[in-house]
């Protein structure tokens, strides 16, 4: 077995070794702590008990032991308090008087506290010093060695991986020598492991061991490490919890079993005995739908049925010399429950041909609830053969050809029909050989876990007879009873009573399939009357059914009725229906003293059950126990007047032949206290022998060595563990509280999904949900389980009484079990995964629900309440002045956090022009016929291009026509609505010719006026645009009946088509004297909804166009593809300015084409083999989705993409990486350099700060922790390590600019690798806002902010964003060093939630990961509450189950608790033209209420 190492979550639990105080030849003293302490906390973390340490893992060799010893130090302790114990106040004396016998002359064990001087302690507790040593719990010491230096084994801190504990016995500790005891069959040698060593450790190593393993640290509070200063929240324990008092419990022995002397040697003799001296006795009828008996099989048919199919079974399959099926192996059976015949015919055929039967339930498609794991099950069986009957056969499904289909994870199987008109006569001189009952395997049960795995319990064939002996006893069974079978025959109950024990005593089985009970519930009670039955076997919702359906039913008489098994009488809620069930029909003649609760499990077969007795007058026992003390494993009874509490009937007592004890349910299997509800344990012949196949389960549930609180076991056969959590009470009676199944550790206390169950129904029942339709399960979220509800809701209940409903389920469960329910769903009818006979099938349903597909109709979630364990609120520390950071960046070596591009070097011919129109005017002198720019259509031909010339005779025409009909001052500012093309670049020109300031403004959408039309408008006012110009067809749009409706358009500027200019040009061109005067004014909407004018000056913009030049190397013979809105920021540059500045020739394909042609702009690029390209990551995306499936038919078109060098995608935010990687990776077939694809980055104040560009390095990615970023620190972790976050370099620094990274409160700079505002200072830098909707003065600092200290003098403009500079290894061009940019986020949209900075994208990120169906998310905070919108592509029922997927991953990888998450229709998240999400108009619409969302989950 692997010894895990502790993670660093687990909660570890170390004593403080005693050993340095205590004399020579005495044990240290035994503390206990009590078993509620916090160390349950963290036990069910990961399923099984992670933060149980425990010395049972294996033998260890010696090193490892030593060596892990060395790293154990640094643990943490929990304290046990100091309460005297054994019989302390009242409640002490009431537990010793539950428990039948007082633990011997033990004496009262002081609760020692670590805080306590241990010498002390050892004067206190000089009574019990000869103990053997142990840790409450959780800790084991080995038993030492026999030498007296020798105090004690040190503990060993090791973890658990298995379900339950491997036991280990304890031997007393004492100088006198003693046998070492049996282990199985191995002797235990002196290591602490519990497992079988040849070798002794000499006694020197043992010291040294001892001596390494004292811990080195004082204990600590328990607390989980969270590899960072967020440290969760651990429930800190109760001082006030209830603390189990009572003495120690002794093992229950049940009445001898008297072996009467007729009973057969083994069933299948009982079976041969009746078969052949009373052939006609009836065995077992049948029923139809209509409850009229079916068929009647007497116990000669059986007997003669079985013999066929046994010599079938072993030679009619396969061929003489190979047989396919041999004595000892397993075949399954597969049979319809409406068939009890023919299974019990098939059943007794295998007991008689020696092979083990699995009964399974008949898969009915291919993917029924739970199948596959049937699949495995037999495959480890390693069943071949399956029997069936003919019925069943022929409703399997069956493929094209008629054969039966292989089953999702089931073997390949021969189908085997075992009716007696298939099969062969067995020769005359054939008979089976029956044995006596022996070890070999009878059967095997399935029995379906937690998890949803299913495991074979193997049953031999003395257990089974043994069982039959034990059930007839306790029952009373004699021969040709009848007895009625409502439950399932082929497992648990049903097929002990209904098939084995029946036809041991000869009885007459009346056999209710389920498809009868579902069409009339109350056929069991006729048949019981009809038949006089003296014995019925049912569960408790067919009592409840029949309460439900008696009404009108007159002749109904129980009086024969001797004895009612209630197979689930150990489920708390079925007292219920017992007391109803009774209430109803004592009139008709049901005595109290016949209702006989059980309880069973699959590993120990019946654990106990009530004895049906003549004598009325002693009542069954009840016991009235307090919710609170349950939840800490405590027994305290409560008043029947309080409404938190459970009360439990008694299951009868322990089986004839059986020992039963009560062992703590985590760690080491010791006995509980009277007072303590722990894990019953059973030592009987008639239990289960094992899980077929899985040798450590099965040790740790079928061989149980029950220790007392000093390390003694109890007995020296092993106990099988029953999967029941109860106690025994007085008189010997059990009372189960529980499955360990259904056991949920909720921040350290334990609930039980059945009891929660109980409380949901009892909340109005009937009338919103099916009863037993309910499901109750814990998912682990954030460290800790939660507690999901889900139930059928009725098909007639309306919204309104399910919310209602609801929320009065979550008070009551969290009135009386005081615990919050993460989760309440509420399906439509019949659509949870259920099992063969009708009940829900649990692990089915959570699988169901954590992958999203359980389509829930209505949702409740309530993390507010539920999750206590979040990180504390970070405080805001008082900021560090800033002398003391420039000094602490000096101290620890950091330089400060700036960067600059390269200089702008010496001027060439056309950079002595300090204004654009000069340089078009020089180009159209010096290269007229030069073509600047070429607009594609949709179809990728060339629609229009314009020479310099051409450019320069339509811009003069434009500016004539300005001063003339436009009478525009120089200075006046111009409005050019345009459609992306070459209008928008002649109209541009025009207003530098004309002296005008131009201003891009993108056209109103014609589809959708009433949006567009009126921010055209807001922004042609904001501008005070003198006049507006247009094309023809927008003018007309603009005077449009929809234009009218949407704006005002009398108050419109004059309105200029230039689509008829005049012929004559402008008597002269504007000179602009002043280079800092307006070239053009830039507008656009910020993401958060600002609109916002910045002024471009001509010297701006002149530095600019050389900038990018510059970086990108341009010169006029080469060609760039551009794929950008032309309205604002570097787009428009691209667009409009910078062929002109460079005179390489443009490729404009605008964005709006690709919808028609997603390929347009790829295959654009490949034909006019272009090097450069910019696009947008709207432009990306849709590539990435609309060609994905297509890269082969591009190929072939001949789209060939090497050529390219720079591929940059013109953006404000952070670099989308997830995209620009799966774009690299997609085209890289078609020719696309990895290294070619990179992003720029650029804001309001400053339109282009990084563009990769075509030489210098490539662009890095590091890797932070998104935990240190939302406390604004930056910290490296490696790529792939938990809550990594990529960040991508934003491209190079462009020449001639210079970046700080400052400190966005103080304004001081920061160092290196530190986070903070990018602050940027440079030549083409914005001047200023031309207006600002909004507080003018807020915005003032934008453009001209100053340091606080260090270098005071110069002149930065703030971004906005959030990032930092990293100093890489690689190398500029210019031989220095390269710094990289990285950027994070803008300030605007970050949001401050519990004291942290979050990043909506970071969060949009784990959103869209949680399910398939989640197309696009955006986050807004509101108020203080956290609003996630995911717009859901597939079918509306799947938009429930988002919701609690949603709230799972922001808590686990954010630790924040969504307030509301809103399911959307695609496209309802606005998003801009540069493809960035609107997030503040988003919220403007949420709380305008116009989203028309398909659901709003408001999390309580």
């Amino acid at each position: 077995m692997a010894v895990p190492m502790p993670s660093k979550r687990r909660s570890l639990v170390v004593q403080t070794s005693m050993d340095a105080y205590t004399p020579p030849g005495l044990s240290p003293l035994s503390y206990l702590p009590t078993l509620t302490d916090t160390s349950s906390g963290s036990e069910e973390e990961g399923g099984q008990g992670e933060g149980t340490p425990t010395s049972s893992q294996g033998s260890i060799s010696m090193e490892h032991w030593i060596s892990r010893a060395i790293h154990q130090g640094s643990t943490t302790s929990s304290s046990s308090s100091s309460t005297q114990s054994g019989g302390s106040g009242a409640a002490g004396r009431l537990a010793d008087v539950l428990a039948q016998t007082h633990v011997g002359k033990s004496g009262p064990i002081a609760h020692l506290s670590l805080k306590r001087k241990t010498m002390l302690g050892v004067a206190e507790n000089g009574n019990s010093l000869r103990r053997s040593c142990e840790f409450g719990s959780d800790l084991l010491w080995p038993p030492p060695l026999e030498s007296e230096e020798n105090h004690s084994a040190p503990p060993d801190v090791t973890t658990y991986t298995s379900e339950h504990p491997v036991q280990v016995e304890r031997p007393q500790v004492s100088t006198v020598p003693r046998t070492t005891p049996k282990y199985g069959n191995a002797e235990l040698m002196e290591t602490g492991d519990g497992v079988p060593v040849s070798s002794r450790v000499s006694a020197k190593i043992q010291q040294l061991v001892n001596t390494l393993k004292q811990p080195r640290r004082p204990p600590l509070r328990e607390f989980f490490v969270d590899d960072f200063e967020e440290l969760l929240e651990v429930q800190q324990p109760d001082p006030n919890q209830p603390r189990p008092e009572g003495s120690q419990m002794v093992a229950i022995r049940g009445e001898p079993l008297g072996v009467v002397t007729n009973w057969p040697p083994s069933l299948e003799a009982a079976l041969q005995r009746w078969g052949t001296i009373s052939p006609k006795a009836p065995c077992l009828t049948t029923m139809d739908t209509n409850g009229k008996p079916l068929y009647v099989l007497t116990y000669g048919k059986l007997w003669s049925r079985s013999i066929k199919v046994a010599y079938n079974i072993l030679h009619k399959l396969g061929t003489k010399q190979e047989p396919m099926v041999r004595p000892g192996d397993r075949v399954a059976l597969v049979f319809p429950n409406n068939d009890p015949a023919a299974f019990m015919v098939a059943f007794y055929g295998c007991l008689l041909a020696e092979v083990v039967p699995v009964p399974i339930e008949v898969p009915l498609t291919r993917k029924d609830a739970g199948s596959q794991q049937i699949g495995f099950l037999l495959g480890s069986c390693g069943v071949t053969v399956a029997l069936t009957s003919d019925a069943c056969h022929k409703g399997l499904p069956k493929g094209p050809t008629g054969e039966i289909p292989q089953f999702k994870g089931w073997p390949k199987l021969l189908w085997f029909v075992t009716e007696s008109k298939h099969l062969s006569k067995p020769p005359r001189d054939w008979f089976p050989h029956i044995k006596d009952a022996n070890n070999d395997t009878a059967y095997i049960e399935y029995k379906t876990c937690k998890d949803g795995s299913v495991l074979g319990v193997t049953v031999t064939r003395i257990a089974l007879l043994t069982h039959c002996q034990a059930l007839t006893q306790s029952c009373g069974y004699t021969e040709a009873e009848i007895i009625v079978n409502v439950l399932d025959f082929k497992k648990d109950v049903g097929l002990w009573h209904g098939i084995l024990t029946s036809v041991m005593n000869m009885m007459h089985v009346i056999s209710i399939p389920y498809s009868l009970m579902k069409v009339n519930p109350l056929s069991w009670i006729q048949k019981v009357c009809q038949y006089k039955a003296k014995v019925a076997c049912v569960k408790s919702r067919d009592m409840h059914w029949a309460l439900v359906a008696h009404r009108d039913q007159r002749d109904v008489n129980l009086s024969s009725l001797r004895m009612l098994v209630v197979a689930d009488g150990s489920n708390p809620w079925s007292i219920s229906s017992c007391d109803a069930f009774l209430n109803v029909f004592q009139s008709k003649g049901l005595r109290p003293e016949v209702i006989c609760p059980c309880a069973s499990s699959a590993e120990a077969l019946t654990v106990a059950i009530r004895r049906p007795t003549d004598d009325s007058n002693q009542p069954p026992g009840r016991g009235v126990l307090s919710m609170q003390g349950l939840s800490y494993g405590v027994i305290r009874v409560d008043s029947e007047e309080r409404l938190s509490v459970l009360t439990v009937q008694d299951v009868g007592t322990v089986m004839p032949g059986a020992l039963m004890c009560v062992v703590k349910p985590e760690g080491v299997p010791q006995l509980c206290r009277t007072d303590e509800i722990g894990e019953l344990c059973v030592c009987s012949i008639a239990t289960g022998m094992s899980y077929y196949g899985l040798s450590g389960m099965t040790k740790n549930t079928f061989e149980v060595f029950p220790m007392t609180s000093s390390g003694a076991p109890i007995s020296e056969y092993p106990f099988t563990r029953t999967g029941l959590l109860g106690f025994i009470g007085p008189g010997g009676l059990v009372f189960v509280s529980g499955k360990m199944d259904g056991l949920m550790v909720v921040s350290g206390r334990r609930h039980n999904a059945d009891d929660i169950v109980a409380t949901a129904l009892a909340v109005e029942p009937m009338k919103f949900v099916y009863r037993g339709r309910i499901a109750v399960f814990s998912v682990t979220v954030l460290h800790d389980e939660r507690i999901v509800v889900v139930a059928e809701q009725r098909p007639d209940s309306t919204e309104e009484d399910s919310f209602q409903w609801m929320s009065r389920v979550l008070q009551a469960i969290d009135s009386i079990h005081n615990v919050g329910v993460f989760c309440l769903a509420l399906v439509p009818a019949n659509t949870l995964p259920k099992t063969p006979l009708g009940g829900i099938h649990l692990s089915e349903t959570k699988q169901l629900f954590l992958e999203g597909s359980l389509h829930p109709c209505n949702v409740l979630m309530c993390p507010h309440t539920c999750v206590t364990n979040l990180p504390k609120p970070r405080q805001k520390q008082p900021e560090i002045g800033p002398a003391s950071v420039m000094v602490g960046n000096l101290v620890s070596g950091k330089r400060i956090a700036q960067a600059s591009g390269r200089d702008l070097g010496q001027i060439e011919d056309n950079d002595q022009f300090l204004f654009l129109s000069e340089v078009l005017q020089w180009r159209a002198q010096t290269t007229p016929d030069h073509v600047l720019f070429t607009l594609l259509s949709s179809r990728g031909t060339v629609l229009s291009s314009l020479t310099c010339l051409q450019l320069h005779k339509r811009a003069e025409k434009i500016a004539a026509m300005l001063m003339e009909r436009g009478h525009l001052q120089d200075g006046d500012h111009v409005a050019l609505v345009y459609p992306p093309g070459i209008d928008l670049i002649a109209a541009f020109y025009g207003c530098l010719y004309a002296g005008c300031v131009p201003i891009t403004v993108r056209p109103p959408h014609p589809q959708n006026i009433a949006t567009t039309l009126p921010t055209v408008k807001m922004i042609v006012e904001v501008s005070r645009s003198a006049c507006v110009m247009t094309s023809q067809v927008i003018s007309k749009l603009l005077k449009s009946k929809e234009a009218i409706a949407a704006v005002d358009i009398r108050s419109w500027p004059p309105v200029l088509d230039t689509d008829d200019l005049p012929k004559k040009k402008p008597p002269q061109l504007y000179k602009p004297s002043n280079p800092d005067t307006l070239a053009y004014l830039d507008f656009s909407v910020s993401t958060t909804g600002m609109l916002a004018g910045v002024k471009m000056s001509h010297t701006a913009t002149s530095a600019f166009c050389r900038s990018i030049k510059l970086q990108c190397e341009l010169y006029p013979s080469r060609e760039v593809a551009i794929c950008l809105d032309p309205y604002c920021g570097l787009g428009f540059v691209l667009w409009c300015l910078c062929s002109v500045y460079s005179g390489h020739q443009s490729i404009l394909i605008p964005p709006s084409e690709l919808e028609v042609n997603p390929a347009l702009w790829l295959l654009a690029v490949s034909q006019f083999r272009v090097r450069d390209t910019f696009c947008s990551y709207s432009v990306m995306e849709l590539c990435t989705k609309g060609l994905g499936l297509q890269t082969e038919s591009l190929k072939s078109r001949g789209l060939d993409l090497s050529r390219v060098r720079t591929c940059v995608v013109v953006a404000e935010e952070r670099p989308r990486i997830a995209l620009t990687q799966s774009f690299s990776k997609l085209f890289k077939d078609l020719g696309l350099h990895p290294r070619a694809v990179s992003t720029s980055f650029g804001c309001r104040v400053n339109l282009a700060i990084c563009l990769q560009g075509t030489s210098g390095p490539d662009p890095t990615t590091v890797y932070v922790d998104m935990r240190a970023l939302r406390h604004d620190r930056v910290r490296l972790v490696e790529r792939g390590s938990p809550h990594s976050l990529p960040l991508m370099e934003s491209g190079k620094i462009l020449p001639g600019v210079r970046i700080i990274i400052a400190n966005p409160e103080t304004k001081g700079p920061l160092g290196d690798s530190h986070l903070g505002e990018i602050w940027v200072h440079c030549t083409h830098n914005g001047s200023g806002y031309f207006t600002v909707y909004g507080d003018e003065a807020l915005q003032s600092d934008h453009f001209n902010s100053r340091l606080s200290f260090g270098d005071t003098q110069t002149v930065w403009a703030r971004t906005g964003y959030l990032g930092f500079l990293r100093r890489t290894e690689l190398t500029d061009a210019s031989g220095e060093r390269h710094d990289a940019l990285y950027v994070v986020g803008a300030l605007d949209e970050a949001m401050e939630l519990r004291g942290m900075r979050y990043h909506p994208i970071d969060i949009e990120t784990s959103v869209i990961r949680t399910h398939k169906s989640i197309m696009e998310c955006a986050v807004f905070p509101w108020t203080n509450l956290l609003v996630v919108v995911v717009e859901l592509e597939g079918s509306e029922q799947e938009a429930l189950d988002l919701v609690p997927l949603v709230t799972n991953s922001v808590l686990e990888e954010h630790y924040l608790i969504v307030g509301v998450v809103v399911v959307v229709d695609i496209g309802v998240i606005p998003i801009n033209s540069r493809g960035e999400k609107q997030r503040m108009h988003l919220r403007d619409g949420f709380l305008a209420d116009q989203l028309d969302p398909i659901y709003v989950a408001y999390n309580m």
